[in-house]
């Protein structure tokens, strides 16, 4: 089993969204079209940066993936989606299912991933 976390101050989330092409960086068409259907996107996108972080370090390759590789869909309850490098990357380090949760206060927002093993 492999575990990662990671917490981030929303309103750091908020300028960054401020900044040209950010958002479709970090996040795909689905990540971005859900977010900002939020009465606060900000704090949904801080959500999504925070899990991508948790699951690259559970996966062991850190911030060393791709942004888009790593989709969060689905609520309440969170799926994860990979492609590309870190699908690979997953594969030969032979990860098995990914569980992630996510939460955010007003200021912060946590993820913690678990990768059990196959």
């Amino acid at each position: 089993m492999r575990i990662g976390v990671d917490l981030i101050e929303i309103e750091r989330i908020r300028r960054a969204l401020e900044r040209p092409g950010f958002r479709e960086r970090v996040f795909t068409e689905a990540e971005r079209a859900y977010c900002d259907s939020r009465p606060n996107p900000a704090q949904h996108y801080a959500g999504r940066f925070a899990g991508k972080e948790a699951i690259g370090k559970a996966l062991g390759c850190g911030v060393h993936f791709t942004w888009r590789e790593i989709e969060i869909a689905g609520r309440p309850k969170p799926g994860v989606n990979l492609s590309g490098w870190t699908k690979a990357w997953s594969e030969r380090v032979r990860a098995g299912s990914i569980d992630l949760s996510m939460t955010h206060s007003r200021e912060l927002a946590a993820a913690i991933c678990v990768v059990t093993d196959p």
